[in-house]
């Protein structure tokens, strides 16, 4: 359903390498899917295949091209784990924001509106495009560093939905609090927790996955971007 494709930066001087995922009539909207720690890999390209099959033009920006494009690691292999964190480290967030919103602009040309759907680290860049660009709707899962970028709250003046585990290891239950209380009065935000489950519990496969929450969150997710993209 997918192939790579390259999509231009915003300043026009590089191609940033991506994934799509075409629909197989024309797209009732497109979703921006953002990953993990650990590129594009299988998990993300399901993920975008899965909006694909409902109708909607998905595309995976690669992220991590900055510093090596094609990365794709399994969170449930410790070195690979381990060398998802060395990107980490590395990893320069407002660049990928402009990369996102380089993304959310090509997406424009097949779609009316766009979505942005982001993971763990994608979730935090979920949160802050719907901060910083104008992505139509946004939705961000157990986004670490989100209580940090509070102070941007002020400019969320779209749909944001945001899914959070109640035993998340990285997110601890004061930084949910935190967020839950600066987000609290902004009616466009709708936070979900899900209580028992730890970080990653919406992942495709692997060991992190917890189906039941999985498929809630999910459900939630979907019947949100058919609200608020078509």
């Amino acid at each position: 359903m997918g192939n790579r494709i390259e999509i231009a930066t915003l300043d026009g001087n590089d191609m940033m390498p991506a994934y799509r995922a075409q629909p197989a009539g024309t797209p009732k909207g497109a979703i921006v899917v953002i990953q993990e720690i650990f590129g594009i890999n299988a998990g993300i390209r399901e993920k975008a295949d899965r909006w694909a099959s409902l109708g909607y033009l998905a595309i995976a920006p690669d992220l991590f091209w900055r510093m090596e494009p094609g990365v794709e690691l399994d969170p449930d292999v410790p070195e690979e784990m381990e060398r998802a964190f060395g990107f980490y480290k590395q990893f320069d967030l407002d660049a990928a924001m402009r990369d996102v919103e380089a993304t959310i602009k090509a997406a424009r040309g097949d779609a009316e509106k766009v979505g942005v759907v982001g993971y763990c680290l994608g979730g935090l860049i979920a949160y802050l495009a719907a901060t910083r660009t104008d992505a139509d709707a946004s939705v961000g899962y157990y986004g670490g560093g989100i209580n940090q970028k509070l102070g941007e709250a002020h400019a969320i003046g779209k749909p944001l939905m945001l899914h959070f585990a109640g035993d998340d290891h990285f997110i601890d239950a004061a930084a949910r609090e935190a967020i839950g209380e600066g987000l609290r009065s902004n009616s466009h935000v709708t936070i979900h927790d899900y209580a028992g489950v730890d970080h990653g519990f919406a992942a495709t496969s692997g060991s992190r996955r917890v189906d039941d929450a999985a498929r809630l969150a999910d459900g939630r997710t979907e019947a949100f971007f058919a609200e608020h993209i078509g």
